[in-house]
């Protein structure tokens, strides 16, 4: 029986993501297949929450017998929360743990901050708006429709009993740690840590590295 781990990347990010590949690395010098499915499904102009989802049940299907444990960087800390809650009684019951890193816990309420009332209703009369898309290195437009699937789903609603490992930073302007914080209380399976960093942490690699080996008993 193998042991593999799913990164799930952040939202306009790809399977080239920095990060991603800091980790995917350090696991496979181990021993561990660290796989990187690419979210920006079924494209990133019409992204949607929920595909994401069933693109990492697609990604369980096909790896080897065994345990699979889901990191997940920004909105794709949220993809693997969801995912462990959603398919619990399916593909997730192959599930260990979830390591979340910066996770965008409330992704409409992240719009919100950043778009503001007059932004978001634009957003919703046009049907589009831009953004620097990271992977692609080059400004995408996307569709409304993902922040109303979203607001299907409600992260502090989630019944996940899984131990989950978080690291935000308490200097990220993308999305507030008080999410993480929230999240966290009344929950004992979760632990989190705080850090003196950005949303991207790539500043603490090297402490999140240790703590995710011991977590993932690699």
């Amino acid at each position: 029986m193998t042991t593999t781990i799913i990164y799930c990347h952040g939202f306009a990010s790809s399977p080239g993501s920095t990060k991603a590949n800091i980790f995917a690395r350090r696991f496979e010098a181990r021993g561990i297949t660290c796989r990187i499915p690419d979210l920006n499904v079924p494209d990133f102009e019409h992204l949607m929450l929920t595909a994401m989802l069933e693109r990492v049940a697609e990604e369980v299907r096909n790896c080897p017998p065994g345990t699979v444990h889901l990191m997940g960087s920004s909105m794709g800390g949220a993809v693997a929360l969801h995912f462990a809650d959603r398919y619990k009684n399916t593909e997730a019951a192959r599930l260990g743990k979830l390591l979340l890193l910066a996770p965008a816990l409330d992704f409409a309420a992240n719009r919100q901050r950043q778009l503001g009332e007059e932004g978001l209703a634009q957003w919703k009369e046009t049907g589009w708006r831009e953004v620097y898309h990271y992977g692609y290195k080059e400004q995408r437009r996307i569709h409304y429709g993902l922040h109303e699937d979203t607001l299907a789903y409600d992260a502090y609603r989630v019944s996940v009993d899984l131990p989950i490992l978080i690291y935000h930073g308490t200097r990220d302007d993308v999305v507030d740690y008080h999410q993480s914080v929230h999240f966290a209380e009344n929950r004992p399976n979760v632990e989190l840590h705080l850090l003196d960093s950005d949303h991207e942490l790539l500043d603490q690699v090297d402490p999140i590295w240790e703590g995710a080996a011991a977590f993932f008993g690699v």
